[in-house]
């Protein structure tokens, strides 16, 4: 399985106290960090440990200052950040593109903050600023999608055809958060039971395509969707582990190493494989096959 360099993670920090210990240059961005997620800062170490802090961000000039601090506030149960020390750190802070509730951090593991900077200023000419108005619009509509389809599948199916490029709520369309009550609206007034954004929910969706390259950068826009939306990923036993991470991390994926799968194309059932007996929730299933360089 391909690995990634660390685990990345939003943590809920308003009202809470975050102890910040040094001065200048290096502690000033981290306090205004977390004043900015709504965290309290504070800069008394013996308080922190006393009050139960969490986290903790060290930012002293003195090479072995930093790694005491490390070591005590790391035995006192807090997660550490140590300013340009990766080796000392428990989390890093990664680049952060804010269209707030929507926020996208890119994070190198301490590899290269410059790095990270860079895509993320990338990123900044390509994002809309109406990406936060369509995750609040989303999250307003949440009741609703819940009736509609009461099924979690089907329902982020529909969620996952509006939102895609040229659907009725494309991400990256300015004027669809505008548009969030109406596309709601339209799928209210078909029939019960119907709406699933991209077909009928009753039949199982299939698609397989044969891969001639492990790397990921060669699959096409639509294989890389597909993927990515897939509920069921049925994978050839050489399939490159860096084209399966491409999929969802909550899709059940199926290794097996036949070539070809006599029944991929009925659509009246799935594959004859382990997924026949799974008892799975019909959805969307990708099954690929290894090409001659795959």
């Amino acid at each position: 399985m391909a690995e990634i360099a660390s685990l990345p993670l939003f943590h809920q920090i308003t009202g809470q106290s975050v102890l910040v210990l040094g001065d200048g240059d290096a502690a000033e961005p981290k306090r205004r960090l977390v004043e900015r997620a709504g965290g309290i800062v504070i800069d008394d170490q013996a308080r922190a440990i006393d009050e139960g802090v969490r986290i903790a961000f060290v930012a002293f000039e003195d090479a072995k200052a930093c790694e005491v601090a490390a070591i005590n506030l790391r035995c006192a149960g807090m997660l550490v950040n140590v300013v340009d020390r990766p080796d000392l750190c428990d989390f890093t802070t990664p680049s952060i593109l804010d269209r707030n509730p929507l926020l996208i951090a890119v994070g190198t593991g301490g590899a290269s903050a410059g790095l990270a900077k860079h895509v993320r200023l990338r990123l900044e000419r390509i994002l809309p600023q109406s990406l936060g108005k369509l995750a609040l619009a989303m999250n307003r509509l949440r009741p609703r999608l819940r009736a509609l389809f009461p099924d979690g599948g089907n329902r982020r199916r529909a969620i996952d055809a509006a939102l895609r490029e040229g659907g009725a709520l494309d991400a990256l369309n300015p004027g669809s958060a505008e548009r969030a009550d109406d596309w709601a609206a339209s799928l209210e007034a078909v029939k019960p039971g119907t709406q699933n954004g991209s077909g009928d929910p009753a039949k199982p969706l299939i698609s397989d395509f044969t891969l001639t390259s492990s790397d990921p950068e060669d699959l096409t826009l639509c294989q890389a969707r597909l993927l990515g939306e897939a509920d069921i990923v049925c994978a050839h036993g050489s399939i490159a582990p860096e084209i399966l991470a491409r999929a969802r991390a909550d899709a059940v994926r199926v290794v097996c190493d036949k070539a070809t799968c006599p029944r991929a194309r009925d659509e009246q059932a799935m594959p004859q494989c382990a997924l026949s007996n799974a008892g799975l929730p019909q959805g969307l299933t990708v099954i690929l096959r290894a090409g001659e360089a795959g």
